[in-house]
């Protein structure tokens, strides 16, 4: 194996040399964070935590199929409504479920509503057979300046994601104790969405769930020397966020629009892991 093979592996959180058996058919369900946004970009691709752990899969076992349903901006309304129906249809034998911040942050009070989507969608899933792995959300709310406006609600959405695991047994990824999710570089500029180590992270947290050879909790632990940021730079992080973010959100709410117009799944149907991660990774989706 070429030397520069070996990196991107490792990058990838790829373990050469296992044999057992696994699993043949993944899906992955959600919004921005399956999609992989800020794991690349538009011009080389976007990779993303299940991209990666699509791969560690793969390295383990060769021969997965595997598909990306997830697009950004999505509601559980939406998921259960567009991507389950496809999801069912390929019957997987693995699937990774992370949606709802959407609704988290959506104005409104719909929220009931989504929790009760929530638990349909976990109803649904568990019926299939499938291994199915779901994750609490990051507390978010820590960096964002009008972070205490979403809360409760994320509050109230990991206490439903920690009972529907337990109840049906799924692996869960406890990503909001994590003290690794502290750290300002796991995520991207916006602090919503992970950056290119935060999607590592959370594919190493995934492998953890599932007990994959060599995973552990090393992924939870926090960088031994975080990047501090200054009172001037923290302001205007804050000041980027809403004028970047904030304001052009509350726009397209406003005129009934979302970031999900237009955009489909980038991988809508099982094939092999390698016929798109290995091009993305090659033209520099890379932390």
């Amino acid at each position: 194996m070429s030397r520069i093979r070996i990196r991107i592996a490792v990058s990838l959180g790829v373990v050469y040399g296992a044999s057992q058996p696994g699993y043949r058919r993944y899906v992955a369900l959600g919004d921005s964070q399956t999609e992989g946004l800020w794991d690349g970009d538009e011009t080389t691709g976007l990779l993303g935590f299940a991209d990666r752990l699509a791969v560690l899969l793969d390295s383990l076992h060769p021969g997965l199929q595997y598909a990306n349903l997830a697009v950004r901006g999505k509601l559980l309304g939406d998921v259960l409504r567009e991507q389950i129906p496809e999801a069912l249809a390929m019957e997987p034998d693995l699937i990774t479920v992370c949606a709802g911040m959407n609704d988290v942050i959506q104005p409104g009070r719909n929220f009931g509503r989504a929790l009760a989507e929530l638990d349909f969608l976990y109803a649904t899933l568990a019926d299939t057979g499938a291994t199915v792995v779901t994750t609490t959300f990051p507390n978010v709310a820590q960096f964002l300046p009008l972070g205490w406006i979403v809360s409760k609600r994320l509050a109230r959405i990991n206490i439903a994601i920690r009972a529907a695991a337990a109840r049906y047994g799924f692996p869960l990824v406890d990503l909001y104790n994590a003290a690794s999710m502290r750290d300002w570089d796991t995520w991207s500029y916006d602090r919503v969405h992970a950056s290119p180590k935060g999607h590592i992270l959370f594919a190493a947290a995934a492998a953890e769930a599932l007990n994959l050879p060599d995973s552990n909790h090393d992924w939870a632990q926090p960088h031994p020397d975080p990047t501090q940021l200054s009172m001037t730079a923290g302001a205007y992080g804050k000041l980027r966020w809403t004028q970047d973010n904030f304001f052009p959100w509350v726009w397209r709410r406003m005129r009934g629009m979302s970031s999900a117009d237009g955009r489909y799944a980038k991988r809508p149907q099982l094939e092999p892991v390698c016929a798109r991660t290995d091009d993305v990774v090659a033209r520099g989706a890379q932390p």
